[in-house]
């Protein structure tokens, strides 16, 4: 099994201009809205995608960039609801750095 960096990367922007918005095209904002998720919290959700690092790690494949690993779990809810996601994580081949991808309904 493998396990990330506890202290992987997760850019606000990340957050706050990807998964929070609504987008015309692979929105997640109406999926994470479902937990009680908005932008008025992205904190709480950097948290809890933190905790998703506790669990294994699967490789998902490799890139120009780096490793992408995918790790799936529960997403626990700021407003009780949980939500069964997958999180995608990079370790970067040049800085060897874990740094936050995307996240996906699983």
């Amino acid at each position: 099994m493998i396990y990330l960096d506890e202290n992987a990367l997760i850019p606000q922007a990340k957050l706050t201009q990807y998964l929070l918005v609504k987008l015309t095209k692979n929105d997640k904002s109406g999926y994470l809205a479902q937990a009680g998720y908005t932008i008025d919290n992205w904190k709480q959700l950097e948290e809890k995608l933190r905790q998703q690092l506790s669990l294994p790690a699967t490789l998902d494949h490799e890139t120009n960039f780096g490793t992408i690993y995918k790790i799936e779990g529960v997403l626990k809810g700021a407003n009780g609801i949980n939500l069964n996601i997958a999180t995608f994580w990079i370790i970067d081949r040049e800085t060897k750095e874990t740094k936050f991808v995307t996240l996906l309904p699983n």
